[in-house]
């Protein structure tokens, strides 16, 4: 049995297929009034006729790094854009480190996100090109990598190091404008145009602008909605002055431009803010020590619609320091400083870098100057630096290419500066993008994108359904079409609620169903984050859970059990649910008060990476090891603004 706290009613689905499909007699509410006639409503009496809106989810990674760029060729990295779509696609490749590797099930798009900054220099300085070899350090780092071992790993560390205290050598930069730039940026437009196969495989132009000055790390990911014929007419943005910036400003301001010259259309994905150190989500932009102004929070709000809230450097939604009162807020948390850990973490720098205290910034910014520069969708993606989107806790491939399976990879870091270091097994394998979108092209996806109906996971394809309106009831969670009545009835995640109708509060329908090759769920929460006066307030709400569990005296749902067998890396689906579903309606509610609302599923724990590593190589992993996960999702939020 399922239950929920109040009076709502939840269900238990027994079908799989098609709790997640939607009918045609309804029609998608869209986010904002300019695709106000893109879904129209039709009626027919077979409710798979005509469906007009997006009735599919599509899985990618927005954040796959290949040889191509600078710090993972230095790593170790071989394969090239090419060989990353042939993966994704489901191909078996062989890593760089003669493995071989394959996922479990396609991917159905993918960005190569190459660093844009030195873009192809590590493959000139790999081959010997005289020009690098005529400079003493391009000559002192190709016999290093020539040696291999941890010679090549010193000279990514020099490579990265140099880059982000502004110290790359002037005579080894690869910058817009030359020769090996062009190529680069042309192998990386016809890996894409290659794969992209309308209809079966999506393969986005992208590229990562790479903020990193002082290690504070700012990066984004540009993604492309065109073909060559518009990507290739301006080379990528940089952040080397002065044909650059690492001011998200004038990435803006770029981004602007590309749009003005083609007529094509771009946006940017902000990721990775907790190695920020408090300046992902500024209240005063760090560049100019002043509180940011109207034009900032439009700016930002019209070309960053989404956030990576999930990667293998960290899980960024919440912390525990900020949300105390959340249990499931200390996930694969990564804190200990910036990118290159020159500057340490301070309790003041967290409430900037996560993606549930941005929400509660953002409707604070919203409140002073009209605009909420955070109202951003939610995404997963990987950022590995291997070529290969390979995040699965049962074929993790690491990092960069120093962190591909091994007996030891564990123990040896991740990155180490110093006497600091990132562990080996800090690494989270996570994280994925889902996508409702109508087909499986560049446009479908891209305007899916821009209008933020999308959710992250850690790793798992669970489906998520996730609607909000002012008249969602108990029956609408009892069909077999929750989509049906979330598109009539509301908006999907990444909208904005209606003017409220009456004096009700909103309710919501959200709806999950388990990867099938993945652990049962634990429960559904709503997370929701208010403006209280001037500050913010977030709560968690349970709102569907498996078993026959009841909330304690202090209002917690005990813990779903735990199946894990450490020793063999194995799990049964014994607990837990494999489709939850439920109506609700927030019980707190003040129409004069601005919030935002999104879903977070929860798995029942399953062996960790760490887990399969140790059973694999048969090693003992140290006590301080997480050994099982709890993989989850996070919607895209949807908003309430209050009338004027």
């Amino acid at each position: 049995m399922i239950y929920s706290p109040r009076s709502i009613t939840t269900f238990i689905i027994t079908g799989m297929a098609l709790m997640f499909a939607a009918s045609a007699s309804a029609q998608l509410p869209p986010p904002g009034d300019e695709n106000a006639s893109v879904f129209r409503a039709q009626k027919h009496y077979s409710p798979y006729a005509g469906r007009n809106f997006p009735t599919n989810v599509y899985w990618g990674d927005t954040h796959v790094h290949t040889g191509m760029s600078m710090d993972a060729g230095a790593f170790g990295a071989r394969l090239g854009p090419k060989d990353a779509y042939r993966f994704a696609r489901g191909e078996e490749v062989t890593s760089s480190t003669g493995l071989q590797v394959k996922l479990s099930r396609p991917l159905d798009f993918l960005v190569v996100a190459d660093h844009s900054d030195n873009m192809g220099f590590f493959p000139k300085l790999l081959e010997g090109d005289p020009t690098y070899l005529a400079d003493p350090t391009g000559k002192r780092w190709y016999e290093m990598i020539q040696k291999g071992g941890q010679d090549a790993v010193q000279v990514a560390v020099e490579v990265i190091t140099n880059f982000t205290s502004g110290t790359f050598p002037e005579a080894l930069a690869s910058v817009p404008g030359t020769e090996a730039y062009r190529s680069a940026w042309e192998e990386t437009i016809e890996a894409a145009e290659e794969f992209n196969d309308p209809g079966s495989f999506t393969a986005f132009i992208g590229y990562e602008w790479t903020s990193t000055t002082k290690g504070f790390n700012l990066h984004r990911v540009v993604v492309y909605r065109d073909d060559a014929t518009k990507a290739s007419m301006m080379e990528p943005y940089t952040t080397i002055a002065p044909i650059g910036s690492d001011n998200p400003v004038d990435l803006w301001k770029w981004l602007q431009s590309y749009e003005d010259k083609t007529g094509g259309d771009i946006l940017a994905i902000g990721h990775n803010g907790n190695l920020s150190n408090g300046i992902m989500f500024p209240r005063v932009d760090s560049f100019t020590n002043k509180r940011v102004t109207k034009d900032y929070v439009e700016t930002r709000a019209r070309w960053e619609p989404l956030y990576e809230a999930t990667q293998i450097k960290g899980d960024g939604e919440t912390h525990p320091f900020l949300s105390p009162d959340d249990e499931f807020a200390d996930y694969e948390t990564w804190d200990q400083g910036n990118l290159d850990l020159s500057d340490l973490k301070t309790d003041d720098m967290l409430e900037f870098e996560y993606a549930r205290s941005a929400l509660g910034v953002g409707l604070q910014l919203e409140k002073r100057l009209g605009t909420n520069p955070y109202k951003f969708g939610m995404i997963g993606s990987t950022d590995t630096h291997t070529g290969l989107a390979a995040i699965e806790e049962n074929s993790f491939f690491g990092k960069h290419s120093g962190s591909e399976p091994s007996a030891k990879r564990f123990e040896h870091p991740m990155a180490k500066v110093g006497d600091l270091e990132y562990a080996g097994w800090s690494m989270t394998a996570s994280g994925f993008a889902g996508v409702w979108a109508t087909e499986n092209t560049r446009e479908a996806i891209f305007d899916a994108m821009m209008r933020k109906e999308t959710y992250a996971t850690t790793g798992p394809r669970m489906l998520v359904r996730f609607f909000g309106g002012w008249e969602f009831t108990a029956a609408d969670a009892q069909g077999r079409l929750p989509a049906n009545m979330g598109y009539a009835k509301g908006v999907p995640m990444g909208g904005d609620l209606p003017p409220r109708t009456g004096d009700g509060a909103p309710t919501f329908l959200v709806a999950a169903l388990k990867d099938s090759l993945s652990g049962n769920l634990d429960r559904i929460q709503v997370v929701k984050v208010w403006l209280d006066g001037k500050d913010y307030q977030e709560k968690v709400y349970d709102v569907v859970w498996a078993g026959d569990r009841q909330p304690g005296a202090d209002g917690k749902l005990p813990p779903v059990g735990n199946t894990v067998d450490v020793a063999n890396a194995r799990w049964t689906n014994t607990i837990g649910a494999p489709e939850l579903i439920s109506a609700w309606t927030d019980p707190d509610f003040d129409p004069a008060q601005s919030a935002s609302y999104y879903a977070r599923v929860l798995e029942i724990p399953t062996p960790r990476w760490t887990a399969y590593e140790s059973e694999f190589y048969q090693v003992k992993m140290p006590d301080e090891v997480p050994m099982t996960t709890q993989e989850r999702a996070y919607t895209s939020p949807i908003w309430y603004t209050p009338a004027n």
